[in-house]
């Protein structure tokens, strides 16, 4: 059995005690009897003076790259800092907000995609407490994916953003607190509450833990088993099946030729994968309200699939299927509007360059394996928890 970071630091609540605490927060900020938080520190004592929301609110309502523009939390009526809001410079904590705060508790459940904003979120506010002298205690939670697999490759300088703010592999294999140790574990007083139980080999329905859906596109953990390689769909003109109740697994669009992709993916005999033809219609998001034709990913054996590769896969030939109907997302992706979406998500645009012309996906898994190198050396140091 798995015991969270936040369970320990219930049972001995050293860290926070006579102090008062920020909290950096989310629905998945639970115990195993799915009790939040909040209601539990308020509950045992704890003098909570402030709630810090990362993307999608305290209480997850907002879509993705939906502004939140919470000032105090309708549960608890505590007041709350929004980290998500309408700019870039609204992504961390002004030192006003975390005045009065002597230490600030972070509860997030992390993916372990580099996508996901979370880990990002916490590190920012690490930053800034480092600055203000204000200690950071992470509950540490599962990676859900476990974290022996390590995909994809890390961001090139210059190609940091919000999804992707450290140069981390695409899927990591670390925890929240790992995340943090690696990259602001030397710019703030940084505890980790460490787990009993978690080994690395574990998927999160090994834990024994409930599955709370840590955003709203992410129902399940079959989303987060596809999401490393099926999110980089956010950088096309295909919809990555936001607005349909399997997001991820499936995509598709109102011109694709559903039966000739399948074809074409078949033959590359990717292992861990079945693809099956379908047809829906988002919506929200892209091509809303619009038929589209598509394919559902079926994850037949998760410790050989290999996601990044076959979202990279699938958008060479979806490419190469309709050359003039498949695009690039133009739009500004992450309050950045200099650089196309896939480029901030691949994190290097020679990825995408490779795509274009062609190169054989065993070319390019090659070489985000050797990308990745420095990143499972620099890994290694921060890692809390045994295979």
């Amino acid at each position: 059995m798995v015991v969270t970071g936040l369970e320990k630091l219930l049972q001995d609540p050293t860290l926070v005690r006579g102090r008062k605490v920020g909290m950096l927060v989310n629905p998945v900020s639970v115990d195993r009897k799915l009790r939040h938080a909040v209601d539990l520190a308020l509950a045992a004592g704890w003098n909570v003076v402030r709630l810090f929301g990362p993307e999608h609110g305290v209480r997850g309502e907002a879509q993705d790259m939906e502004t939140v523009a919470e000032d105090r939390d309708r549960l608890t009526h505590l007041p709350v800092v929004s980290l998500y809001g309408a700019t870039e410079a609204s992504l961390r904590p002004r030192p006003e907000d975390l005045e009065g705060i002597d230490v600030l508790v972070v509860d997030l459940q992390d993916i372990g995609s580099r996508y996901y904003t979370y880990v990002w979120t916490a590190a920012f506010c690490a930053e800034v407490c480092g600055e203000l002298g204000i200690d950071v205690v992470v509950c540490d939670r599962p990676n859900p994916l476990g974290g022996v697999t390590v995909e994809g490759n890390v961001v090139t300088e210059g190609f940091g953003s919000f999804v992707g703010a450290f140069p981390a592999a695409t899927r990591h294999g670390m925890t929240c607190g790992e995340v943090l140790r690696l990259y602001v574990g030397d710019r703030c007083n940084l505890t980790v509450v460490e787990m009993d139980g978690w080994t690395r080999g574990l998927w999160y329905d090994q834990t024994g833990l409930p599955w709370v859906m840590p955003s709203p596109n992410m129902p399940t953990l079959d989303t987060a088993t596809v999401y490393p390689g099926m999110c980089l769909l956010e950088g096309t003109n295909l919809s990555e099946g936001r607005g349909t109740t399997r997001p991820f697994e499936l995509f598709g669009a109102p011109w694709l030729d559903a039966v000739a992709l399948a074809e074409q993916f078949d033959a590359r005999l990717l292992p861990g994968v079945a693809v099956r033809q379908v047809s829906f219609k988002p919506m929200f998001q892209k091509h809303a309200g619009h038929h589209c034709a598509g394919l559902q990913l079926h994850v037949t054996d998760r410790e050989t699939f290999r996601s990044v590769d076959v979202a990279l896969a699938l958008m060479q030939d979806i490419r190469a299927l309709h050359p003039d109907d498949f695009g690039w997302r133009e739009e500004a992706y992450e309050f950045v509007a200099d650089k196309l979406a896939i480029d901030l998500l691949l994190g290097d645009p020679l990825v995408r360059h490779a795509l274009e012309d062609g190169a054989d996906i065993t070319q390019i898994t090659a070489a985000l394996a050797a990308a990745r190198q420095g990143f499972m050396e620099a890994r290694a140091a921060a890692l809390l928890y045994a295979v």
